[in-house]
């Protein structure tokens, strides 16, 4: 339609040049080998196959973080950060900046398996992912992540309590405390509710409403096309994004591209949207359970998921908060530096009380 721009979805004339670059000039075999570059495993945890890289620090002394994605993201976010954490002294960090590693694939994700049962919500998840790092021999360590990352990973520091030192978010989701979601609120913090309020109550939460009641029919379509899958992944991408209205002004076409081959080349796109409806018919157990252990806040300025500090105060152990000056929801891909500077700032006290 002409002028509709990215109002009615996307873009369409971004999307036939994405569609046409993927089959003419996009190397998929290319971006396997810079993959392959990380070390990735799987292992069976509760019925089903997790995937992971495992990184151990190049100095042998780092400090266990686990880092989760979110939708429609994947393990393939993470990959510019890896260097950075697992090598700091190259990368413009100390040595005592170390970290190892372990990014995992949610069960329904890219290259984890497929729950076959019902059940599988966000805080079964992290009961998988404590399994993980137990396995792993991590007897303390921490946690960071954004979207399902941060709803996975805030239940994860109570059930595991006894081992997760630390938990980073670049999503911070906390229970409204007042019927009225200004009640307390001043200054900035007033008309970024209300930019908040205008989100959820708008067009934007579609793609929620159908991955919580019915993925399984949206996903026939994702998986039969995969300009469909492309349209539906990279329409978030934009509108998530610190990029106005091209993508590209943060994500290169390869970036966009390895990432939606990872739904696509796994046939996932069904059983990933299918986490939207176990996590909402699941009863949860940790809802209104304050998060125990020292938690660490970064904030974007374009967010689907701004919860005033004030609330995210009562729900976590919070003694870091950072209102980042750019970046979007996929804070590891857009502003890398940002994220890890922070990671290193906020874990560099709990890992000299860890090790």
């Amino acid at each position: 339609m002409d002028g509709a721009g990215w109002n009615y979805g996307t873009n369409l004339a971004c999307l036939k040049e994405l569609v046409a670059y993927w089959r003419d000039r996009y190397d998929w075999r290319a971006q396997e080998r810079q993959l392959n570059q990380f070390e990735q495993f799987t292992t069976e945890i509760d019925g089903v196959d997790v995937h992971f890289i495992h990184r151990r620090a190049k100095n042998g002394r780092g400090f266990p973080v686990l880092i989760t994605h979110g939708w429609p993201s994947s393990f393939v976010e993470f990959t510019k950060i890896i260097e950075p954490l697992t090598d700091p002294v190259a990368h413009g960090g100390r040595p005592e900046d170390a970290f190892d590693v372990v990014i995992p694939s949610i069960p329904g994700y890219g290259f984890s398996g497929r729950p076959q049962l019902p059940g599988y919500g966000a805080e079964r998840m992290a009961a998988i992912f404590a399994k993980l790092m137990a396995r792993l021999g991590y007897s303390r360590y921490g946690a960071q992540g954004g979207d399902w990352g941060a709803l996975i990973n805030a239940p994860l520091a109570i059930l595991d309590a006894e081992h997760v030192a630390g938990v980073h978010l670049n999503l911070c989701p906390a229970p409204q405390p007042d019927p009225d979601p200004l009640a307390g609120l001043e200054g900035d913090d007033v008309e970024r509710m209300k930019r908040r309020l205008a989100w959820y109550s708008g067009p934007e939460t579609g793609y929620g409403a159908i991955q919580g009641s019915k993925p399984q029919s949206l996903g026939v379509g994702l998986n039969d096309s995969p300009a469909g899958l492309a349209a539906w992944i990279v329409e978030k991408f934009k509108s998530w994004c610190d990029c106005g209205d091209t993508p590209e002004r943060r994500f290169t076409k390869d970036e966009l591209l390895t990432n939606i081959m990872v739904y696509w080349v796994t046939q996932t796109a069904t059983s990933a949207a299918r986490l939207y409806y176990e996590t909402r018919h699941t009863p949860s157990k940790f809802a209104t359970t304050r998060v125990p252990v020292q938690t660490a806040c970064l904030v974007s300025p374009v967010t689907i998921g701004w919860y005033p500090r004030s609330w995210v105060e009562r729900k976590y152990n919070l003694v870091r908060w950072n209102d980042m000056p750019e970046g979007g929801h996929f804070a590891a891909a857009e502003v890398p530096h940002l994220l890890v500077d922070d990671m290193r700032a906020f874990f560099a006290g709990i890992r000299t009380n860890s090790q």
